[in-house]
Parts: C-alpha cells; structure tokens; sequence
C-alpha cells in the first residue's frame, strides 16, 4: 500500500490538471480573503477591534460569498478531480492487471489511491488556510488567539473530511463506471443535484407533508412543523451538514443550526444573557451529529466502493 500510496502522490502533485485545479481554488480564495480583510479594515478604523475577529476572514462575504460558502459549494470539485479516474484510467490503459501481479493486494491498489488523494486534499486545504490567515495578519493587523487557532484548526479537519466524502464518491464512480467520461459526469450530476436541487426538494417535501394553512390560520406550531421536516430532508445533502457544522464552528456567537427560532414574550427579554461568544466546546457539542454524519457517509460511500472493487473481474487483456 505505501508503493501505491506513495506513486499515486507524485502523480496527484506533477499532474497538470491537480496544479491547475490548485492554482484557481488559490487565487479565488487570496482574492476573496483580501477583499474581505480590506472592508473589515474600513469598517474597523477608529474603532476597537471586537474579539473573534480573525474569524470573519472565512465567514464575511466579498462581492459575492465568503470562504467558507467557496469551500461548500467548489470544494467537492476537487475530490472529483482526485478520483474520477483512479480505478477506470488503469483499466483503459491495462496497467490494473500489471498492477495486481507485482504481487500487490486489491485492498493496497484502493486503500492506497484513496489515502493518496485525501493527503492532497489535506495539503491544499491547509495550503489555503494557512495563506488566508497570512493575508488576514497583514491586512487586518490582529493576531489570532487559541480560540480562534482551534476554531479553524477544527474547519480544516472538517472541510477534509467533507471532501474526502466527494473524493471516495468519484472513486466508487471509477469503480462502477469503465468510461472516463462517464464516471466524471456521474460525480458531477451527484454534485449538482445536491448543490441545485436538494433544497427545493426539502422545500416541496415540507409544503407535503406539513403544509402551511393559508389566509389568516397561519400559526407558529405549522410553521415549526414546515421548518423541521424541510430541515430534516435537508440533512441528507452533505453540503447542508458541511455548511451548518462550519457555520457554527467559525462563528462563536451562533448557538443553534436552526434557520427559524420563534421566541416568546420571556425569551425576548432573557435574550441579552446569551450574547456572549461560546467556547469551542461548546460548539463542537452542537455540531457533533453533523460532524458525525460526515464521517458516517465518508466511511459508507468508501465501504460500498471498497466491496465493489473486491468482487470486480480484474482481466489481462
């Protein structure tokens, strides 16, 4: 596994295609963070600087979406990538039987590709990170504390998990589909559908099963009961559970995942108790089935493509 690790990692860093990808994703983050570290630098002058602020490099929109919303929504293109071709490429070229024969297991062949491309995506992830906070520090003059190190050490590990997700669903593509072209517009559908299409299938599913009355009938408990099933289909996207778990993470002053929050005349008025930032503990405490559905389908969609390539025929010719 470490010869098929270690070969599939010089492949993935002398490629043209994984420079290029890392090139665009670099710029438009470097863009995106200078952007948003001038603004806040205006909005700043002759003021305090609030605590937490480091934070905002990766949560406060540009012109047109923050860091973090770039990761959610492009992020997955770099597990694609990564992986639409891992299993097909041999097979086209009629290297996989060669491959097999040195001897090396089939368990070392996947677990090595998948390994290979998940260090790459840690590289870049970190490569990006690491640049936004350099950018941040000179731009905005504000060194970071422990809890904001933490906050952001705790996204990076996220955001490797969740395109660890999409890197083993390119590869199980590889695996199911011989074609090239066709394992990348599989991935790509997926993609699309979940980025485009799942929230309004959350929405009509809501409007089915609990739809709100019309006219003057409307009340909080219908609208609650909207707002839930529209959230609990919603969870099925995985880029719904990335952007809600690094909602909390990189923002301390968030106490709840929820969208709609419906409160009572006594709530209104405990409110100002609860304004102060919560501690990373407290937050992961909140993210904790969101950050365990990712690992959970992560393991899953890995699974099912490591028991399809096992029962595969793998032919000499």
């Amino acid at each position: 596994m470490w010869a098929v690790y270690r070969k599939e990692l010089e492949d993935h860093f002398s490629s043209t295609r994984s420079i290029l990808l890392l090139t665009v994703i670099l710029m438009v983050g470097l863009v995106t963070a200078y952007m948003v570290g001038s603004g806040l630098r205006k909005e700043m002058e002759g003021m305090a600087k609030p605590s937490l602020v480091f934070l905002l490099l990766f949560t406060s929109t540009g012109a047109l979406f923050s860091l973090a919303q770039f990761i959610a929504f492009f992020g997955p293109l770099i597990g694609m990538v990564l992986g639409f071709d891992a299993i097909n490429r041999e097979r086209s070229h009629r290297t996989l039987s060669k491959l097999l024969s040195q001897p090396i297991y089939r368990d070392a062949v996947i677990n090595g590709k998948f390994l290979a491309g998940l260090t790459t995506i840690a590289i870049m992830l970190l490569a990006i990170v690491l640049l936004i906070s350099g950018i941040g520090l000179l731009v905005l003059g504000v060194v970071p504390g422990w809890e904001e190190i933490g906050r952001m050490a705790v996204y990076l590990v996220v955001s490797i998990i969740y395109v660890g997700f999409w890197l083993a669903l390119s590869i199980l593509c590889s695996v199911l589909f011989r074609g090239m072209a066709t394992s990348a517009l599989a991935a790509i559908a997926l993609w699309i559908f979940f980025a485009f299409f799942m929230a309004l299938g959350a929405r009509l599913a809501a409007d089915i099963v609990a739809p709100l009355p019309t006219g003057a009938s409307v009340n909080a408990e219908a609208v609650l009961r909207n707002d839930r099933v529209r959230s609990v289909v919603s969870m099925v996207s995985p880029i719904t559970l990335y952007s809600e778990a690094t909602g909390i993470v990189l923002d301390p002053l968030r106490k709840t995942t929820r969208s709609l929050v419906l409160m009572g005349p006594m709530e209104q008025l405990s409110i100002s108790r609860f304004q102060s930032p919560l501690p990373l503990i407290q937050s992961a405490l909140i993210v904790a089935p969101h950050l365990v559905s990712l690992v959970a389908i992560t393991v899953v969609c890995f699974g099912i493509c490591y028991a399809c390539f096992m029962r595969q025929e793998v032919r000499s010719t």
